[in-house]
């Protein structure tokens, strides 16, 4: 739920209150019209017009206790280092536990049942060199995912002293997250399991056991990225080695038994079919979602557009980083996002 803050308060900094306040047109021709007391008297009943901001800040206060020190922390200041962003979810850390635990899997089938006991010193060294260093993108790409701070706006930031801080433009407003008493900018949600209200939030993912956001939405489309690629890969070689234990004795194909060697493949070859469906899919909206400027969020609850419309190729490099490079492909390069969009005033 949104929650109006400012709109009256750049009024008592700027002045013109009948232009900035909704009750002030809609009666504006009564204002007009009344004599000059009872348009005095008519401003301040509909637009709680004060004689001087300090004192508009306090009616502020009394009606609204979000302003209060007791509700609102100071915002941490910007120049001090923050500690490694977790979400302490129970469910979000089986669930990234089980990711890692699912990905070490395939590699003990890959290496110890397909690549070691084949005959092909070739095959075996390109095949695990390819398929390790994906592995290994991946997960790097999943920790970057879960350790990165997705754009949480900082918390209790929403004191008059804040807003009056922003030196916003005449009418522009200013919203206010009442669950963790924070500046709302356009275009943030709420997370009720991250307990923060996040920039350009996509959804939030157990999987990676934190929100895709705005910070961190390069490492997860990485990670869907190469889970797809070693599922397929790992499918590919599966393939390959049903194919050659048939035309082989099953006995010299792999140093595990034929029963144990079966179950292993059978499990790994459900584990990359399941896999490569999910993240595939899941890379294909993301990829959609970066290149239409428009979240997951912002899609399903269908909210009008009112940001600047920019070509895919900028939506991309606002998200990989600019300019285009092979450091895109890369979950160890902390993208440059470029200059920050009109809509998002720094808090």
């Amino acid at each position: 739920m949104r929650v109006l803050v400012e709109r009256r308060a750049v009024g008592t900094r700027q002045g013109g209150y009948a232009s900035l306040f909704p009750g002030c047109n809609k009666h504006s021709g009564q204002c007009a019209n009344a004599p000059s007391s009872s348009r005095q008297r008519h401003a301040e009943e509909v637009c709680g017009m004060m004689r001087s901001p300090a004192r508009h800040c306090r009616d502020i206060e009394r009606q609204a206790g979000y302003l209060q020190p007791e509700h609102c922390a100071p915002p941490l200041p910007h120049g001090r280092p923050s500690a490694m962003w977790f979400i302490r979810d129970g469910c979000g850390i089986v669930c990234g536990i089980i990711t890692w635990l699912l990905v070490f899997y395939a590699e003990f089938v890959v290496v110890f049942v397909m690549l070691l006991p084949s005959k092909s010193l070739t095959y075996s060294l390109v095949n695990g060199t390819v398929f390790n260093s994906l592995a290994f993108l991946a997960l790097a790409s999943h920790f970057r995912a879960m350790c990165t701070d997705p754009g949480a706006v900082p918390k209790g930031n929403a004191t008059k002293e804040f807003i009056e801080s922003l030196q916003l433009k005449p009418g522009q407003v200013v919203y206010k997250c009442p669950k963790c008493c924070s500046i709302k900018p356009d275009r943030a949600h709420h997370c009720s399991v991250c307990k923060r209200c996040i920039r350009k939030m996509d959804h939030h993912c157990p999987w990676v056991n934190n929100c895709v956001g705005e910070s961190n939405q390069k490492y997860f489309v990485l990670f869907t990225m190469y889970i797809a690629l070693i599922s397929l890969h790992s499918l590919v070689m599966v393939a390959f080695h049903f194919l050659y234990c048939f035309e082989e004795d099953w006995t010299k194909c792999s140093t595990f038994s034929p029963p144990a060697t079966v179950i292993l493949l059978i499990l790994l070859c459900f584990e990359g079919l399941l896999f490569l469906i999910f993240t595939s899919v899941m890379f294909g909206t993301q990829v959609h979602s970066i290149c239409s400027d428009e979240t997951g969020i912002e899609q399903l609850k269908k909210e009008e557009r009112r940001w600047a419309k920019k070509t895919k190729w900028m939506n991309m490099k606002a998200v990989f980083g600019h300019p285009s490079s092979i450091a895109w492909l890369s979950p160890f390069a902390t993208p440059d996002h470029g200059k920050a969009d009109p809509y998002q005033y720094v808090v």
